[in-house]
């Protein structure tokens, strides 16, 4: 008798009573269907942005929106999903050009949704529904944008609670600071969001904060203010990095200096900080020229921006500036902010999305900061590898990468990515199936191979070299600036980024030997593990497979074809044992050592060899002799 199980069957029951009580347990005749329960989960994942969906997410939540009940049979849903044909990661100079044409035809159907009017008299359930409405409105002329006219859009955030958190925000503030990339400002900003706030109110003001100005050289953020200036857009150039840098500095020299004075320190307080910070911002007084291409200062952003925009008397802000901050996930947001308070108030992360509610901080005493959530708004888009590469898409998240990897390799020059890493990427030509650029296999392989990353049943991990190579694109150790509307060579504009000594300055890996000589180690590929790693992945190129082939059998070709010609070629060698009178026929032979028959194949008279027959057993003289009377 086996042992008696601990596990008491009563439990599971008892769960089982529970679950269906007051209700008919199902049978097996009972029919398969699945019901949809909506406005389930806890509540913490009502904010939980949402990008992207599939298609069977995407109904489930459109269903939930109309607040629409349904019953559908399991055994008979079928989820079908759009799929195209070809390369769909990456797009000719041609087919780039006519996407950018059509996103300009039609930029103004891109609009943000707006809240329903409301008043005293409206109730909760009513603004509720309405909101819904409203915003289901608009995501289905979003998709019809995308399925009739077959128009790409960046994943625009589908929550409608986020969406909520934006509106409470554009209803407090004066005025509303977009925040944008430095390296793609026009991707980041929303221009219909500057037409909301003047429905909202027309005294308040709108600026398009160009944050991580820092990987802008000089003639990079001239180009950008011109064309701002052309279109009559207000900008400020910002770098929270920098300013997060040098408030470390301080802090430290600061640190430095307590301990020698330890009376002073203990003197100082944050009111007095304080204090100071406002007498920094009262003595920033910059003109329309010094504020052009300048990278502000924190004291000199809230001048400017104060200056920018009057006070609004209402009873909500009492005679203080409300400044609401608006931007993409990972555009830098909460690091403007905490350079600005000069603190850490705001919780910063690499992941999209960690501010869920929007909340006020009080800068000064004339200021106060409103920040929202970050929130990505509907963007024609020509690629998803293009939206990866801008950081709108997580990248650990990521399933496809060797189109963002290939845009990755077309931007950056072939030189900059071996200097960067120290690495050698091989390049093949337009004569082996090449474009005379690294492809993202190239770069993948060679990157892994010479870091060590590889699968558990080997071969370089191109995965995990994608997810680094894609996190230092995004983070700006791989500079590459999108250059404005009217300048069509981007090589040229970001020429300065990818000088040598620019290079050297940024790479170990970029040896000087003279003032304008330069050299780089790539001896992270010279050791031969790595390279028969490489050459593993990469494809077979055509002196490769020259050699391979007449390397090893060239010679015994023309050893045979010299014998063929004068002596009698054994079998093994390359030809059958042949007669005399047909080695004489096989005197002129081609390059093959195939003979070249002088005579007609009939003429030749060759020998008919017959099998001998294997010898059996020996057998008796009486057994011969009964078989032959037989």
């Amino acid at each position: 008798m086996g042992r008696r199980s601990k596990v008491d069957p009563s439990l599971g029951k008892a769960i089982i009573r529970k679950r269906f009580e007051g209700q008919r347990r199902p049978t097996d005749r009972d029919t398969e269907l699945h019901t949809v329960d909506l406005n389930d989960g806890p509540s913490w994942t009502k904010l939980q942005s949402i990008t992207q969906q599939g298609d069977l997410e995407e109904f489930l939540h459109t269903a939930e929106l109309a607040g629409t009940e349904f019953t559908a049979e399991r055994m008979n849903v079928k989820i079908v999903s759009g799929s195209q044909a070809g390369n769909t990661f990456l797009l000719s100079a041609d087919e780039e050009a006519q996407a950018l044409q059509r996103h300009r035809e039609n930029r103004d159907r891109l609009r943000v949704p707006r809240r329903p009017k409301w008043d005293e008299t409206t109730t909760p359930s009513q603004l509720h529904r309405s909101e819904r409405d409203r915003f289901m409105d608009w995501r289905r002329e979003l998709a019809r944008m995308q399925e009739e006219d077959g128009l790409l859009l960046t994943p625009f955030e589908r929550n409608l609670e986020v969406w909520r958190q934006l509106w409470r925000v554009l209803e407090r503030s004066h005025m509303v600071v977009q925040i944008v990339d430095a390296r793609n400002p026009l991707l980041f900003r929303c221009p219909d969001l500057d037409n909301y706030v003047r429905e909202i109110d027309e005294r308040k003001r709108c600026l398009l904060l160009i944050n991580k100005a820092d990987m802008l050289t000089d003639a990079q953020r001239e180009a950008w203010a011109a064309y701002f200036d052309r279109e009559q857009i207000g900008y400020l150039f910002f770098s929270a990095k920098e300013s997060n840098e040098v408030l470390r500095r301080e802090r430290e020299d600061a640190e430095n200096n307590s301990e020698s004075s330890t009376e002073e320190s203990a003197d100082k307080t944050p009111v007095d900080e304080a204090s100071a910070f406002e007498e920094r911002v009262r003595a920033a007084a910059l003109d329309d020229v010094a504020l052009r291409t300048r990278v502000l200062a924190p004291a000199e952003l809230v001048a400017a921006l104060q200056r920018a925009c009057p006070k609004i008397a209402d009873e909500h802000s009492k005679n203080r500036l409300v400044i609401g901050l608006v931007g993409y996930p990972n555009v830098g947001k909460s690091s403007t902010i905490n350079a600005l308070v000069g603190a850490k108030r705001v919780n910063v992360g690499a992941m999209p999305g960690k501010t869920k509610h929007f909340q006020t901080i009080q800068l000064t005493d004339d200021v106060v900061l409103c920040d929202c959530p970050g929130l990505v708004f509907p963007t024609f888009a020509t690629t998803t590898a293009d939206m990866v590469c801008n950081g709108v898409l997580p990248i650990d998240q990521l399933r496809e990468f060797t189109g963002p990897s290939a845009l990755v390799a077309r931007r950056i020059p072939r030189w900059v990515l071996e200097a960067t890493y120290g690495i050698r990427i091989p390049v093949r030509s337009e004569e082996e199936g090449g474009y005379g650029l690294p492809s993202a296999e190239d770069l993948l392989a060679s990157y892994a191979a010479a870091r060590g990353l590889f699968k558990p049943k080997g071969g370089p991990d191109q995965a995990r070299a994608a997810r680094v190579l894609l996190k230092d694109y995004v983070a700006g150790k791989l500079p590459f600036c999108v250059p404005p509307p009217d300048v069509e060579d981007s090589a040229e504009f970001n020429a300065e980024h990818y000088a040598p000594a620019a290079v050297a300055a940024r790479s170990r890996h970029v040896i000087q030997h003279a003032p304008a000589d330069f050299s780089v180690n790539r001896a992270a590929s010279d050791r031969r593990p790595v390279q028969r790693a490489v050459n593993s992945v990469a494809p077979a190129r055509a002196d490769v497979l020259d050699r391979q082939f007449f390397g090893s059998s060239t010679a015994a070709l023309q050893g045979a074809q010299r014998r063929a010609k004068t002596h009698h070629v054994e079998q093994g060698s390359g030809f059958a044992r042949s007669t005399p009178a047909a080695i004489a026929a096989r005197s002129v032979v081609n390059d093959r050592g195939e003979p070249i028959l002088a005579t007609p194949v009939a003429a030749v008279s060759t020998s008919k060899k017959h099998r001998k027959r294997r010898p059996g057993k020996a057998r008796s003289a009486a057994a011969a002799a009964a078989a032959d009377d037989f």
